[in-house]
């Protein structure tokens, strides 16, 4: 299946620009919906999806930072980059005071412009990557939310530190699985090294401490390979 490419709005009303940016970011794999005034590009806008949006300031009909209130009114979060000539502190101010991601002064550097969407709609996608990750667990009696940072068994709940939030965490997504030694301490440490390796054992050893409440659940050491979370099924009483 053929991979989709972002939609960006152009809302440029210098002809010439607006079809040599149009032209340029089509060529590198975008799709380009070009509007050459404010009131054009807010009918797209509400007409279509977006990924980012690319607003001139100075257009006839609505200007740019109008425009940006009324996209702001309809999408908080879309990246939204200003491009103009106006390079006035306050206008400058003004659109970062509006949700602009950047201001970009004419004339610029088509591929520096590139490298920031880029850059912004990468940084957009691994957020919701990361949102769209499972955030709670069940833990034999236990339940666990590594948004709030709670552990909970009945009544009893310990708020984990950033470490053994993410620690356990990584543990619940490889549950009953081996979790790589080298991948918790690249990712929640930084490095592989000795300390920190060392140091990860101490987080394991107060993740035991509070898991060893249910006598099912267990964090097992795979000697230089990594941990394993086991989770028992109850063996019913008869």
């Amino acid at each position: 299946m053929e991979e989709r490419k972002p939609k960006i709005l152009l809302a440029e009303d210098d002809s010439n620009l607006g079809m040599l940016l149009k032209n340029y970011l089509e060529l590198n794999e975008f799709q380009v919906e070009l509007a050459r005034d404010g009131i054009l590009a807010l009918a797209a806008f509400r007409r279509e999806k977006f990924d980012l949006c690319l607003i001139d300031i100075m257009m006839p009909n609505m200007d740019g930072f109008t425009l940006a209130e009324e996209i702001r009114d309809v999408d908080p979060d879309i990246p939204l980059f200003f491009i103009s000539a106006k390079n006035m502190k306050e206008d400058i101010i003004k659109g970062y005071k509006l949700g602009a991601d950047d201001y970009i002064t004419k004339p610029f550097d088509s591929e520096v412009l590139l490298m920031k969407i880029r850059a912004i709609l990468k940084r957009n996608q691994e957020l919701n990557n990361k949102e769209s990750e499972p955030v709670e667990f069940d833990i034999g009696s236990f339940h666990f939310n590594a948004r709030l940072r709670t552990l909970e068994r009945g009544e009893q709940s310990h708020t984990l530190s950033p470490k053994e939030n993410e620690l356990l965490k990584m543990l619940c997504e490889h549950m009953n699985d081996l979790l790589p030694r080298e991948i918790a301490l690249k990712k929640i440490w930084g490095s592989d090294t000795y300390f920190n390796g060392r140091s990860m054992d101490v987080y394991i050893a107060k993740l035991r401490k509070y898991l060893r409440e249910d006598p099912n659940v267990e964090i097992v050491n795979i000697h230089g390979n990594g941990f394993r979370l086991v989770v028992r099924t109850p063996k019913n009483v008869s």
